[in-house]
């Protein structure tokens, strides 16, 4: 089969995805299950091998994520039961002022970006911008779409989000190198989509509010953990992963010391060390009992049990795409393309999510397609990473999850949710590349 061919038949898939998903209302699950099944077997994929390639790309991702997103809502829910996203938000705003409110909304949306998944970052952070609008009487929009920024960069950038830990382990990136290229690559990414861009949206002031949240009902000050501690737990597993790969070249990784930090820097050991700082610290230390930190985790996964399967499912087309060599064909055809890989991975990955709506399945997807691009090209893969998870980080249409939650949170009008969470998105992600791109001049 000729590479045009066969790429052919994996965009036959994802737009068989869309229909599923817009026209039947197909549980994502499902249709994920059925578009790989069906680029297998029109790829030329013996029979039995298919069922082998759907268990591994299951399995592939599941095994990498599942602890990992599990970990990620129990500490976003303990840190909203306990107040701890509220002493964040106080602080910050409370050190800001009014004129530099947005700055200190950015630095909120993205450190509940790297600490919880995207829906329950937005949904902590919603109330408590909603209510620090009415207070320092500015109009709502200008403060949602900084701390919304900072959230979708923060979730799409960073391990130990789901997408970021998934392209670290397909490019074998550094997971030092993310962080610190990530910081360069969100910081213009920030203040062109959070602070400069709401000056240029026509009637943000006017934009109506019809939002069915109430007004978070706000802990005592007194009552809340202290500002230190609660800013401490989310920035744990960073901590750890950073200092395990500083270490581990001065020790050198085969000895005792650089094992242990291969252990504890581990997306998984870390973010379970974070668990239990916020078990201790934000629960036990503050009078609950083991039986209510229980309850509060079982709630947590419940949260997210949908989320986790969707991901999951979403390694089902990527193992199709390496195992029938699609992959390769795409890089034997782009690889005479006088374009950067870097553009040519955005504009994959930036296609697969305005097609199916989903970051982390676009950034899986994406992975098996130009991990090859890696080693053809000589690339550094931290860039390589932060390029695909910034093409996750899109312009998304109306059957997008985000676009969604983002429309019915505030009542707004289709109109104005492009205007909004659109260009957000778009804004963040262009950026984001040319960041990416200035970088992969010097490294």
């Amino acid at each position: 089969m000729g590479p045009m061919f066969a790429l052919l038949w994996v965009l036959v898939g994802i737009l068989l995805l869309m229909v599923f998903n817009l026209r039947f209302k197909m549980h994502n699950v499902i249709s994920l299950l059925v578009v790989g099944l069906f680029v297998a077997v029109m790829e030329g994929m013996p029979l039995d091998k298919v069922i082998t390639t759907v268990q591994n790309g299951l399995g592939s991702i599941y095994g990498h994520l599942a602890l990992i997103i599990v970990f990620g809502a129990v500490i976003g829910k303990i840190m909203t039961d306990s107040g701890a996203s509220q002493q964040i938000a106080d602080t910050v705003i409370r050190k800001c002022g009014t004129r530099y409110l947005p700055i200190g909304l950015l630095f909120i949306g993205t450190i509940f970006g790297i600490a919880m998944f995207y829906e329950v970052a937005f949904l902590i952070s919603v109330p408590l911008v909603l209510n620090i609008a009415k207070k320092a009487k500015i109009p709502y929009m200008k403060l949602i779409i900084p701390t919304v920024v900072g959230a979708t960069m923060g979730h799409s950038l960073f391990p130990p989000q789901p997408g970021p830990v998934a392209l670290v382990a397909a490019f074998n990136a550094d997971i030092s190198q993310v962080y610190i290229f990530g910081v360069l690559v969100i910081i213009p990414a920030l203040v062109c989509a959070g602070i400069i861009l709401p000056r240029f949206i026509p009637g943000i002031a006017e934009m109506p509010l019809n939002s069915m949240l109430k007004p978070v009902e706000e802990i005592a000050t007194e009552k809340l953990p202290r500002f230190g501690t609660s800013i401490a737990i989310p920035l744990i597993p960073a901590i750890f992963m950073i200092l395990s790969s500083i270490i581990k070249p001065i020790v050198g990784a085969k000895s005792m010391i650089g094992e242990i930090c291969t252990f504890i820097g581990s997306a998984e050991i870390s973010m379970m060390i974070a668990l239990f700082a916020a078990m201790y610290l934000l629960g036990i230390k503050r009078g609950k009992s083991m039986q209510d930190m229980t309850k509060t985790m079982s709630q947590g996964i419940s949260q997210i049990a949908d989320v986790l399967l969707v991901i999951t499912a979403g390694g089902i087309l990527k193992q199709v795409i390496i195992d029938t060599g699609v992959s390769d064909h795409i890089v034997n055809l782009v690889s005479g393309i006088p374009v950067s890989p870097f553009i040519i991975a955005w504009i994959i990955t930036a296609i697969i999510r305005i097609l199916t709506g989903q970051g982390a399945v676009a950034a899986i997807t994406s992975a098996g397609m130009v991990a090859p691009l890696v080693a053809q090209f000589n690339l550094n893969p931290a860039l390589m990473v932060l390029a695909v998870a910034c093409g996750s980080n899109t312009i998304t249409l109306m059957y997008d999850g985000g676009f969604l939650l983002f429309k019915e949170t505030f009542g707004i009008s289709m109109k104005d949710t492009f205007k909004t969470w659109g260009l957000l998105e778009l804004t963040n992600s262009v950026v984001g590349l040319i960041a990416v791109l200035i970088l992969s001049l010097f490294f």
